[in-house]
């Protein structure tokens, strides 16, 4: 049987089992042999990394080919108009490719969020606000380049869903084996 991990990973800690020599790897969360992450989660993003030891359901997961939706929770700087949010809607052109269409729509704070270490640098002149984006596919730092392209760079990222699973129940460095 295919074991599928739910794990939410926090700020810093990188998505390998090996060590860089300065971050916390998965290997000090996840004590289970065989489980490799399915995509991955930058070093300063947080949230819903998913693990199995099914190859073809670990393709099926981390390919965009598959258009699994993956919803993020970005804590953005300044207060995004519906102008930029119709950018993040229609694509973003990044220069070395342009993003497929996102769903993206402010937020409020998600509730029950756990405090980052460290904390998000703040301007006491800038206001902050949430937003939420579901994308279809996962190019290097995609979501933090394509707010900052629309104006409103990102400070705080949090990969709340992937496909049907979600963070829900998971405290910061938990995680839940899903039976399939």
């Amino acid at each position: 049987m295919s074991r599928l991990i739910l794990f939410n990973k926090p700020y810093g800690v990188i998505t390998q089992f090996s060590s860089d020599g300065k971050h916390a790897t998965l290997k000090e969360f996840i004590p289970l042999p065989g489980v490799y992450p399915a995509g991955r989660l930058d070093t300063d993003s947080e949230g819903l990394l998913i693990l199995t030891d099914d190859g073809p359901l670990q393709h099926r997961i981390s390919d965009p080919r598959h258009k699994l939706p993956k919803t993020y929770w970005a804590q953005v700087e300044g207060i995004p108009d519906e102008a930029a949010l119709e950018s993040l809607r229609r694509g973003v052109d990044l220069g070395d490719f342009v993003t497929r269409p996102a769903e993206a729509r402010l937020i409020e704070e998600p509730p029950g969020l756990w405090p980052r270490t460290p904390p998000v640098r703040f301007r006491k002149q800038i206001p902050t606000s949430w937003i939420e984006l579901v994308i279809r596919e996962g190019k290097n730092r995609q979501v933090r380049r394509m707010t900052a392209k629309v104006g409103f760079p990102t400070l705080r990222l949090i990969r709340h869903r992937i496909g049907d699973w979600t963070l829900t129940g998971l405290a910061q460095g938990e995680w839940r084996e899903i039976t399939l």
